[in-house]
């Protein structure tokens, strides 16, 4: 949420980068939430008796709620104050987290991870006002740019510090470490932080309660059938065709109600602004292939590697050094060339990693992939930040907190779904490789009879009968089939991702021509 200039207070009372400070902590414990789990899901799937594609829940539920709140975030700032807002958000958001490391059940740690997400949703779109009216305007560029490194750099560090946490104590260390750095939040913010003369002021009105209502409905269809979809074999379930029946209703009663409600929830005319609505696409695509890279390749290297939490996050932590060397240089460039060859180199980079990822097989190393995770994390940064200015640029300044919240909201709803979509390509597309590779296995090909006869031989040499080594023998091979058509569908879904950002790069440049007119209060 992007305040006015005018609005903001010339002079604060404390150290500009003691505020940032407060409120980048708690943005930053928010983003990286929203990954930190990422790496931990097999083992809270062992641990709630649930299966590794309904621990992926843990993730998409979070976002879903996130992404609710995300639009309605700008009233309840004016209507309660933003100062008061931002902590009751902290302190639901520190409480939900030790719910969640304290889940006994995959129903509990469903619901609080939901609540989680709700108290987190308008923690963004606040810091960046706040961090916004803090600096003058010659050093709003400078705080913004570090606003953006934390927000890219916290999705690649959740993955490291689940994996460190998850290992050396328990997956719920996860959640609980999130309760001292609130506590400091809340300390921090309510020291530094004060609520301009009008916010004070301000007279929201009355908040668009049905709105809000068709919006958490239909989201919450939508994500019902997303997670649940695969497991019930999509449309072939009654009860998911009649979920999608209630979210086409409540999407279009939620479309008619904004457009006809004279103070509606979301302002959605705002699409009419060309740059905007193409940024909208552009970054619900982008995020659910990098909400997809964040989830897949922990689990890659968990399932098939037998790799540690700790070393999975450690393996995919060079795309934080990636972002990082690209956030100073992206900086500089926006304002000096046309972001939209920023914004397709991006989208190129991080299509040529997710070929590299293509290439995976059950031999590689630990580094393997360095270079490509590197190369992802940079691509990551030159898509987030032009994109977030681009698609804001031509906005008038009254308009920028509601396309902000929109923004955000279709940001996080690609990410849902692309966790979805990869993990179901997963699934499916392992049953149809298994199939395929099976007819190889044929009994009477002599390669196959030659191989179960030498694993028999092992295993007798090894002191098991004729029988437990015959036995023994057949479980190897179907677990390397199995190990092998699991490999392939990961191969599938890289190599998806990878269309589906080459997709967007003419798509890019439908966006206006912008050289230095991006707001530093859009990039999220």
């Amino acid at each position: 949420m992007a305040e006015q200039p005018g609005n903001a207070n010339p002079q604060p009372a404390s150290n500009p980068w003691l505020i940032a400070a407060a409120v980048m902590l708690a943005t930053f414990m928010e983003v990286l939430d929203t990954s930190i789990a990422a790496v931990a899901l097999p083992y809270i799937a062992g641990s709630l008796s649930a299966t590794n594609d309904e621990a992926t829940w843990v993730l998409t539920s979070y976002l879903v709620a996130n992404a609710v709140i995300l639009p309605a975030s700008t009233w309840f700032s004016l209507r309660f104050g933003r100062k008061r807002f931002l902590i009751a958000c902290i302190v639901i958001f520190t409480v939900s987290s030790f719910a969640c490391g304290a889940a006994a059940s995959l129903g509990m740690i469903l619901i609080a991870r939901a609540v989680q997400g709700a108290g987190g949703g308008a923690l963004q779109p606040l810091s960046q006002a706040i961090l916004l009216e803090s600096f003058p305007p010659q050093k709003r560029g400078m705080a913004m740019a570090v606003f953006a490194l934390g927000v890219v750099v916290a999705p690649v560090l959740g993955p490291t510090l689940g994996g460190w946490l998850t290992d050396t104590y328990s997956w719920r260390w996860a959640f609980y470490i999130n309760i001292p750095v609130g506590i400091f939040a809340v300390f921090m913010i309510s020291r530094y932080v004060q609520d301009p003369s009008y916010i004070k002021n301000a007279r929201p009105g009355k908040l668009d309660g049905i709105g809000l209502g068709l919006l958490a409905v239909w989201l919450g269809a939508l994500q019902i059938i997303l997670d649940k979809g695969q497991e019930d074999d999509w449309f072939g379930a009654a009860w998911i065709r009649w979920a999608a029946l209630i979210l086409i209703v409540c999407f279009i009663a939620f479309l008619v109600r904004e457009f006809r409600h004279r103070s509606p929830l979301v302002q959605l005319r705002i699409f009419r602004d060309r740059n905007f609505a193409l940024g909208c696409l552009l970054i619900g695509l982008f995020g659910a292939s990098i909400y997809g890279l964040v989830t897949l390749l922990p689990l890659f290297y968990q399932e098939l590697m037998g790799y540690t939490a700790l070393a999975a996050g450690w393996a995919v932590s060079p795309r934080g050094v990636g972002a990082i060397i690209a956030m100073p240089m992206i900086g500089y460039l926006t304002a000096k060339i046309d972001n939209r060859w920023l914004i397709a180199f991006g989208f190129f980079l991080f299509a040529v990693a997710s070929l590299w990822f293509g290439e995976v097989n059950l031999s590689i190393g630990q580094w393997t992939f360095l270079w490509a995770i590197v190369i992802s994390g940079f691509g990551s940064g030159c898509v987030f930040v032009p994109l977030s200015t681009t698609a804001m640029a031509s906005l008038p300044n009254e308009e920028i907190g509601n396309a902000s919240g929109l923004y955000n909201l279709l940001r996080n709803i690609g990410g849902s779904i692309g966790i979805s979509v990869v993990n179901t390509i997963v699934a499916r597309h392992e049953q149809v490789h298994r199939n395929e590779m099976v007819r190889w296995l044929a009994p009477g090909r002599v390669s196959i009879v030659g191989a179960l006869s030498g694993m028999q031989r092992f295993l007798n040499a090894q002191g098991s009968s004729p029988t437990t080594a015959a036995d023994r023998s057949y479980g190897l091979v179907n677990g390397m089939l199995d190990a092998q058509a699991r490999l392939w569908s990961y191969v599938d879904d890289f190599r998806y991702m990878a269309l589906a950002c080459f997709f967007c790069i003419p798509i890019v440049f439908a966006l206006k021509k912008t050289v230095g007119r991006g707001r530093p209060g859009a990039a999220h």
